[in-house]
């Protein structure tokens, strides 16, 4: 291990004792030690926050070991790297990127040891906060690029537009040459979403999504669909999808279960699939090429989070409810080390 200084070894990390929401997190104290091999410390500066938690508060991943750490993405300051690790260093700007297990390597704390191998050096020119809120969110719409090839002219319905990952769907598609259509339950957003970038919003509660996107397309259809509803609202899709389309469908909020209506499906030779951005970051190829793709973007400004709001980690409770509250438009960050962030 080598570092510049020695430091302490401790944390402020936030922690629960048992399933629940966001009232049941804690800050606490905590002993963290030095990183082992192929491992590095980070001072954390920002936190971004992620639905995959609160499902994962909530006991909806199964059994953990209670006290249990939470924080699927960070970014920092390198403190410290231990034997093996070559392509890192003291001082360094880092974010790590998400997909391990939270209960091993949850990110929520002022610092935190983590593999090497999942952490990814930024140049000086993003700003730490940016980091944290970005590879979550612009990872789960490269499905865009690694599943649907998108292509330019295509057409893109986007649901639930409002969330970082509908936003980081519409910039991709926008860098791509599609055409990102956003849809949105209420006309609450439906402005913002306009001056994000989307070509077209559709407000669910008052228009039938494939009626509009029909009538946009001339009558063919979009060839993708992004989706985080899942539940019955894809059988409602289904007639906007163009021959050949493909359905991504990457979230919960409809619920566990998906029907849809085979005959279409077949007679115009749909593809739904299921897509989880984990598959990308547990494959040291797919890894790369994510990596090789955001970063550059990232760095020129092409792609740029939309940040709804920050929160310091004392606040950590609170900014978990927002996000359950469905108020915002964009990501939520936790500040944890102010002096780090900017």
């Amino acid at each position: 291990m080598t570092s510049a200084s020695k430091v302490e070894t401790t944390a402020r990390a936030v922690r629960f004792h048992k399933f629940g929401g966001p009232e049941v997190l804690r800050v606490e104290a905590i002993k963290i030690g030095e990183p082992g091999p192929d491992e590095v410390r980070i001072a954390v500066a920002a936190i971004g926050l992620n639905r995959v938690e609160t499902i994962y508060l909530q006991g909806g991943f199964g059994p953990v070991r209670f006290p249990a750490t939470i924080g699927y993405e960070a970014a920092g300051i390198i403190e410290a790297v231990g034997s093996g690790v070559t392509h890192l260093a003291h001082g360094d700007h880092v974010v790590v990127l998400y997909g391990l297990a939270m209960e091993q390597f949850g990110t929520c704390a002022d610092r935190i040891i983590y593999p090497a191998d999942r952490v990814v050096k930024l140049p000086r020119d993003i700003s730490l906060i940016e980091a944290a809120a970005s590879w979550m969110q612009y990872g789960t719409a490269y499905g865009l690029v690694e599943i649907a090839d998108i292509q330019p002219g295509d057409h893109v319905v986007i649901t639930a537009a409002s969330s970082s990952v509908g936003i980081a769907a519409i910039q991709i598609a926008n860098a791509h040459g599609a055409i990102p259509i956003a849809t949105t339950r209420t006309s609450a957003k439906k402005q913002r979403l306009a001056a994000l970038g989307a070509a077209h919003v559709i407000v669910t509660d008052v228009e039938d999504v494939a009626e509009e996107v029909l009538a946009m397309t001339g009558g063919k259809g979009a060839r993708i669909i992004f989706d985080a509803i899942g539940g019955p609202n894809l059988a409602e899709l289904t007639p906007a999808m163009a021959r050949e389309g493909i359905a991504i469908v990457y979230g919960l909020f409809g619920g566990i279960a998906m029907e849809v209506p085979l005959a279409p499906f077949m007679q115009a030779n749909l593809t739904v699939r299921g897509w989880s951005a984990d598959v990308v970051t547990a494959d040291p190829a797919r890894r790369a090429r994510l990596v090789e793709y955001l970063l550059p973007r990232l760095e020129s400004g092409e792609l740029r989070p939309e940040i709804a709001r920050t929160f310091a980690l004392d606040d950590v409770t609170q900014a978990y409810a927002y996000m359950e509250s469905n108020q915002q438009i964009g990501k939520i960050v936790v500040i944890s080390r102010p002096d780090l962030a900017g």
